[in-house]
């Protein structure tokens, strides 16, 4: 990278810590306001305290300093500064550093209106995160994965496909559906190859199913797919669908994924 353009990204990276410094009010962070201030905001040291850095450290890197930072202290001034996802990636980007790793177990919940979204269509339809848990759904999908009647850590999507042995009845073409599956799933893991999360779930697959061993040890020849293509719903009645993926959240890793029957 040029000097010219080092230049322009430390402004770019001062100017954006100083916009959001100055967003936030005492209050905001839980500190007393008792004093009226000059400029609107916090403190540099305010916010080198609620990060846990030192002020100098902090002072220097705010002024776009060719200093080394680490992940940590990054996602400490994120913390203090209450930045969202997308905001400390960008935090992240600015200071030449790759973004942390997601998490990938998301939050329990979407805003109203992604479920309103999900209500009104006429398809099953529900969000999962990048670890497979369903988070929201509609009552069509209900209808076919009977997320109501588990509890939060029952709803893995995949957690039902291999390890659920009333979900696998259901299921006539389980071993397409499987590899499939987990063709996605391995995409899914290189977004974060390092995340605990992702490694638990799938050393937990691994020992509660055989199937799912076999699968994920065997040579990658199928083309991913993120829904189950054959379902015999509650009477037996078989359906058939095609599956279409919307992104809801690009930083948190939330999908829509919405079953259309063929």
């Amino acid at each position: 990278m040029s000097d010219r353009s080092l230049k322009r990204t430390r402004k770019d990276l001062s100017d954006f810590l100083l916009h959001h410094r100055r967003k936030l009010t005492p209050a905001d962070v839980g500190l007393p306001s008792t004093e009226r201030r000059r400029t609107p905001g916090l403190r540099r040291e305010e916010v080198a305290a609620l990060a846990g850095v030192g002020l100098s450290w902090y002072t220097w890197f705010e002024q776009g300093r060719d200093i080394h930072v680490s992940e940590k202290f990054l996602l400490n001034i994120a913390y203090a500064l209450k930045l969202d996802d997308a905001e400390c990636s960008h935090l992240f980007l600015l200071a030449h550093r790759r973004p942390p790793s997601p998490e990938a177990r998301q939050p329990t919940s979407v805003s109203a209106g992604i479920q309103q979204l999900l209500d009104e269509l006429p398809r099953p339809a529900y969000v999962q995160n990048l670890r497979w848990d369903a988070i929201a759904w509609n009552t069509a999908a209900d209808d076919l994965f009977r997320f109501c009647s588990k509890v939060p850590e029952e709803r893995n999507v995949l957690e039902l496909v291999f390890a659920d042995s009333s979900m696998r009845r259901r299921m006539p073409a389980w071993g397409d559906d499987a590899a499939g599956l987990l063709a996605q799933l391995r995409y899914d893991v290189a977004v974060a190859p390092d995340d605990p999360l992702m490694l638990d779930l799938i050393e937990t697959l691994r020992l509660l199913s055989p199937g799912f061993r076999q699968e994920w040890e065997a040579p990658h020849r199928v083309v991913a797919q993120r829904g189950i293509s054959h379902l015999l719903d509650s009477s037996g009645t078989l359906h058939r669908y095609r599956h279409e993926t919307l992104i809801v959240d690009e930083h948190r890793h939330l999908r829509m994924v919405v079953y259309f029957q063929t």
